[in-house]
């Protein structure tokens, strides 16, 4: 290290010289050491027997972290995080790994299925430590969304593209329901299917997810009589809002204030069983359901005034007065902020994986990188005092990207300490700014690339160059 204006300096600069040249070549430790006191001890570990017990280069944690590293960072490919290994093998001295990308491959397709949604959960329950419940209720929340996936056969035979794109032209479409916890943004549990499956089917798998003493909050999408009737017999309660095809005459049922109405609702009959019921379940649920409709108004300035009427199993008007279940639904709309997270902030929205069962394993490796950053900004918001919606989830995933350096790098565990305390402090201090009623519409101003449209299989396609111009359909060949 060359310090001509400082030569007195030059001592003590050459040793963290030396260590940031060693850090560079161990990003991935560096992954490690920052979300380790996060994760349950044990789960990495190498196996006795078993597909993962042999001696290798790609480790079950050093694979993992790998994959992890490439969630966090989605413009990393598979060849750098192979350099990155490469490389670390080389400092050791027990270069036995090659250049190329299908070793670790093969090692992502071995690594155990059953020790990823162990993580999420563990990450999940880590950060609900810090949840803070609404008049006694821990509140879930419930949405729907999807995922495009690479064009390939196995894809499409699992999750078949929209009938309305051409065949080879589309993508395969991944349909996806999540129960997320309010107080902290954590995913609890999921469930995925493919564009036959409707959500309501995919959320009757999540029902051993909710607890008594639980509180579902959810659109109208999900505002159904089995549903409230299915949560209601495990002893859950639901606040949605009413579907447009039911009534919504509020001169009917008990008056228990302005708006406020207390209904008995019938089960439907037989033939309008829900088809992701099963007989035997539907004749099981009660034949008459206590519900309470709600209509307040929702009133932003410059835009028309509009009215949100909601239907709920908390009938009692004293311990829950309309207004406050009105501000309990208005705050739903962050799920709608914790999936743009995930898909547009974690670049989620399209994966890359070629087969079913590796897309799979992406999809939990990027719920377990979100509840990972969840986990740290729960705590920070704990420990400092402040709104964890407010916190930025952006802002937190690059402090942990520039931090993590930084701890690997300390000697001592105090240093390590000091370290993590100042990180839980800068993103504690990287709060969103409040901006009342304010709307950005999604627009895009740079124009694309003037490219042909690919509107048959790309073996029919052959491009037809015409100096900076392209027709709109090539010839097939």
């Amino acid at each position: 290290m060359h310090t001509p204006f400082f030569p007195a300096f030059r001592p003590r600069l050459a040793a963290l010289g030396r260590r940031a040249q060693h850090l560079r070549q161990q990003s991935l430790l560096q992954l490690d050491l920052l979300l380790h006191p996060f994760l349950p001890a044990g789960l990495l570990s190498q196996a006795d027997e078993g597909p993962n017990s042999r001696q290798r280069v790609y480790t079950v944690r050093r694979t993992f972290f790998g994959f992890l590293f490439q969630v966090l960072k989605p413009e990393c490919s598979c060849r750098e995080i192979v350099s990155q290994i490469l490389a670390l093998c080389t400092l050791h001295s027990h270069d036995t790994s090659r250049p190329g990308t299908s070793a670790y491959c093969q090692a992502r397709q071995r690594l155990p299925w059953d020790i990823l949604p162990r993580l999420r959960c563990a990450l999940a329950a880590r950060a609900e430590q810090a949840r803070q419940l609404w008049k006694g209720f821990c509140v879930k929340v419930i949405d729907g969304t999807g995922i495009s996936l690479p064009d390939t056969k196995k894809n499409q035979r699992a999750y078949p593209q929209s009938r309305e794109q051409k065949p080879g032209c589309g993508f395969p479409l991944l349909k996806l329901v999540g129960v997320f916890s309010l107080a902290t943004g954590a995913l609890l549990d999921y469930a995925k299917g493919n564009k036959h499956q409707h959500e309501l089917g995919l959320f009757q798998r999540l029902l051993e997810t909710f607890k008594p003493g639980d509180l579902v909050l959810a659109d109208r999408g999900f505002s159904t009589y089995a549903l409230m009737a299915l949560l209601w017999q495990r002893h859950v309660h639901s606040l949605l809002r009413l579907h447009h095809a039911r009534r919504r005459d509020f001169r009917q049922g008990k008056c228990l204030g302005k708006y406020d109405r207390l209904l008995v609702w019938n089960k439907p009959d037989n033939w309008q069983r829900p088809r992701f019921i099963p007989k035997c379940l539907w004749q099981r649920l009660p034949q008459t359901l206590s519900v309470r409709m709600v209509r307040f108004t929702l009133a932003v300035p410059g835009y028309r005034t509009q009215s949100v009427i909601l239907i709920t199993t908390l009938v009692d008007p004293v311990l829950y007065p309309a207004a406050e279940l009105a501000e309990l639904y208005a705050r739903r709309w962050r799920i709608e902020l914790w999936f743009r997270d995930i898909k547009t902030s974690m670049g989620m929205e399209t994966l890359r994986c070629l087969s079913p069962k590796m897309v799979h394993k992406e999809l939990e490796m990027f719920f377990i990188a979100y509840n990972a950053i969840r986990c740290l900004m729960a705590q920070a918001a704990q420990i400092h005092a402040v709104a964890i919606e407010r916190l930025s989830f952006k802002g937190t995933v690059d402090s942990v990207r520039q931090f993590s350096a930084a701890i690997a790098q300390a000697r001592s565990r105090k240093m390590k300490t000091r370290l993590m305390a100042r990180l839980l402090q800068i993103i504690a201090r990287d709060q969103v700014p409040d901006r009342p009623g304010r709307r950005e519409p999604r627009a895009v101003k740079r124009r694309p690339k003037p490219f042909q449209k690919l509107n048959r299989p790309r073996h029919l396609m052959k491009e037809m160059l015409h100096r900076s111009k392209y027709r709109k359909n090539g010839p097939a060949v």
